[in-house]
């Protein structure tokens, strides 16, 4: 997918540039598989609101993406490749031959047309899901589950993928996008290919609207504000923070700080992203 560059007629249009979205054939959704979005600012039942910066934005319904593909030895065509308002990457409607339509996400380089398959023992071919313990050392995933049957959770992202190592017992290596390295049991299942709009990362927005028709309002420094809104704020013009560690606007430590909890999964990590 290409990008496309703008003349630079205003400021904001010189720094902006889009995705040519060549491979979409479809500019509706199939209705059946939407549902609606009750946006929430950013708040709370209580109206309090706990993530900043949320707000606006345009309307867009929901697609029901099937990250479980659990639809087995059943075939189905490629109908369609679409735009998800929901995600960075393309969505692909597949019409099963028993009549059922489902969305997946679209792997890079599958086309209208495209026979798509989900089972134990399916060719490995883009678009077609499988145990990972069936899929050969080297080849590129996504849609990775971490628990047989909830499913895909890991490399949903645009141009993201993870590739087998190899296989120890009951469990699968696989290397993340990040460089992470951890096992996951071989009875999860995974899509063969690379999801597709890999080119998506490198777009400029070039306006605030455009972000805010993303539904994603202003950050403000701390830095600039008054000391009562901002431990960072105050003094006479520019100043540096002045504590011995950046804050939260709430005087929590940031910029640095480990977040991470632990979970009982992270036995299974064999090298973290940051490599250690």
């Amino acid at each position: 997918m290409a990008i496309k560059n703008f003349k630079p007629t205003t400021p904001g249009r010189r720094q902006m540039n889009t995705l040519v979205n060549e491979e979409i054939t479809k500019s509706t959704p199939e209705k059946k598989l939407t549902t609606t979005i009750k946006k929430t600012g950013g708040r709370n039942n209580s109206g309090k609101i706990t993530v900043r910066h949320h707000g606006g934005g345009e309307k867009r319904r929901y697609r029901l993406i099937d990250f479980k593909r659990n639809k087995e030895n059943i075939a189905g065509t490629v109908s369609s490749i679409e735009y998800d308002p929901n995600r960075n990457c393309n969505i692909a409607l597949i019409n099963y031959i028993d009549g059922e339509k489902r969305y997946i996400l679209a792997p890079k380089d599958l086309k209208v047309g495209n026979k798509v398959e989900s089972g134990e023992n399916v060719d490995i071919v883009v678009g077609n899901a499988l145990p990972i313990s069936n899929i050969p050392v080297g080849t590129l995933i996504h849609n990775i589950e971490l628990k047989p049957g909830k499913g895909g959770e890991l490399a949903r992202s645009a141009g993201v993928s993870a590739q087998i190592l190899g296989r120890e017992e009951k469990y699968v290596l696989i290397r993340l996008s990040s460089g992470e390295q951890r096992k996951v049991l071989g009875t999860c299942k995974a899509t063969v290919g690379v999801v597709g709009n890999e080119d998506a990362n490198l777009v400029k927005y070039g306006t605030a609207g455009r972000k805010r028709h993303m539904g994603i309002r202003p950050t403000v420094r701390g830095s600039v504000m008054n000391p009562n809104d901002h431990p960072h704020g105050g003094g006479e013009g520019r100043a540096p923070v002045g504590r011995s560690a950046p804050s939260t606007p709430w005087g929590k430590p940031a910029l640095g700080l480990k977040t991470r909890k632990k979970k009982a999964s992270d036995k299974l990590i064999l090298r973290h992203r940051n490599g250690k």
